[in-house]
């Protein structure tokens, strides 16, 4: 037992002095690097490079370099190898510095820093294009049987301000380490190129690398000053709207049912949105779906216009662009009714006819009168009916009769009886 509490010992002492060989002494000084270079390796690409100071003191431990960029973004990061490279834009010059580190649980130690600089391209000012803007479109590759799908490219932008009218504009594409020079432009009134056309790139549509455009241009009167932009793939691939959209009623269902766009990403890789207007009432439902086919309950007597787009979805890469609407299809018919809804509408239609006429006949002969004429109240003898008395005040004098007319005038009293009524 002794003896191995003496191991124990001894094995503890010389783990004790070889974590105090490895620990960083806290008074170490740090020299920063030397030789410290910019170098542009491409459209938008810098190298950084640096060496260690050859007078730094070795003492088994891990220095490591503290990056930063200080123009034209400011950004920084830690690396242990000895040189770097970093996509960014270059037209307003470029500036980054490093400095050597020692880092532990507790503390962190550091030299001083030390910088170089890219100095902005020349060129007078306003004459580099403004409103740059590109998209990317993928579409089904025939003629190659490396890669079943093919990326173009499409850019715009607008002449600058202070451009003389001979200005020259040429566009350049960088991805990955493919550069390539446009050949198909389209010019504004005065042959200044304004579009750019690449049928053809080596841009992969589910690549993840920075698309870099650099505009440049030469002038007789003035020196044009370059411009460069980065843009992230997602953000600029127009995806193609979904294939063979079909729907189909039955009853009160309508099932639509569609394909996935022409694109490099599988079935998986889209989301989609439905769009269906009723046509007769103006009503718009928009669904958002994971799948290639939807259901809805409609009405039947009406008539739909459907559309549906894509977009890549989120599970795939970064979230993008929809595409634009597939063209409408249209399902239902809403110009013929049902035959029991056009009898209703006749039926009521005819009533209300007639019973305007008959109302217009009524006011015009009076026949309302002649057929339902007032009912003469009842007379207590023969007497009441051939003598009548008004005393009422102001009354027209009364009609007597003291006798019975003679039979020759019979004729005189039917009138006599009709005009007493008739009053």
């Amino acid at each position: 037992m002794i003896i191995v509490a003496h191991v124990l010992l001894i094995l503890l002492g010389a783990t004790e002095i070889l974590q105090a060989d490895l620990l960083p002494d806290e008074k170490i000084s740090l020299l920063p690097p030397v030789n410290f270079t910019i170098k542009v390796t491409g459209l938008a690409q810098v190298l950084l490079h640096w060496k260690p100071n050859p007078d730094q003191e070795q003492r088994n431990v891990n220095l490591e370099y503290q990056v930063k960029i200080n123009a034209p973004k400011e950004d920084d990061y830690e690396t242990r190898i000895t040189e770097s490279k970093c996509v960014t834009i270059l037209h307003k010059g470029f500036s980054a510095s490093v400095r050597t580190i020692l880092q532990n649980d507790h503390s962190l130690l550091a030299s001083s820093w030390v910088s170089a600089e890219l100095h902005a391209p020349p060129g007078s000012p306003g004459t580099s294009i403004v409103n740059l803007t590109c998209t990317t479109n993928t579409t089904e590759d025939n003629y190659s049987r490396l890669r079943s799908y093919q990326v173009s490219l499409h850019c715009t932008w607008l002449v600058g301000t202070d451009a003389p009218e001979d200005t020259r504009y040429f566009l350049y594409y960088r991805y990955g380490s493919w550069t390539e020079e446009c050949q198909e432009y389209s010019k504004d009134t005065l042959g200044r190129n304004i579009a750019c056309w690449f049928p053809r790139t080596f841009i992969l549509s589910k690549g993840r690398d920075w698309l870099v455009v650099l505009v440049n241009g030469s002038s007789k009167h003035s020196a044009i000053k370059p411009f460069d932009q980065l843009f992230a793939l997602h953000a600029i691939d127009q995806i193609n709207p979904p294939l063979n959209v079909t729907a189909e009623i039955e009853g009160t269902r309508l099932s639509i049912q569609w394909e996935k766009p022409v694109s490099a990403f599988p079935i998986h890789c889209f989301d989609y949105e439905v769009k269906i207007h009723n046509t007769r009432n103006g009503y718009l439902q928009i669904e958002k779906l994971m799948t290639n086919a939807f259901i809805s309950i409609i009405d039947d007597l009406s008539k739909y216009d459907v559309q549906v787009r894509a977009a890549v979805s989120s599970m795939c890469r970064e979230a993008g662009l929809w595409s634009e609407w597939s063209q409408p299809i249209y399902v239902g018919n809403d110009e013929h009714k049902p035959l029991r809804e056009w009898f209703l509408i006749v039926i009521m239609a005819t009533i209300c006819f007639i019973l305007l006429i008959l109302s217009l006949i009524c006011k015009i002969c009076h026949l309302w009168i002649k057929l339902f004429p007032p009912i003469p109240a009842p007379k207590s003898n023969i007497k009441d009916l051939f003598v009548t008395t008004n005393y009422e005040a102001g009354a027209r004098p009364a009609v007597c009769i003291s006798e019975f007319p003679r039979r020759g005038t019979a004729a005189s009293v039917e009138r006599l009886i009709k005009n007493i009524l008739d009053e």
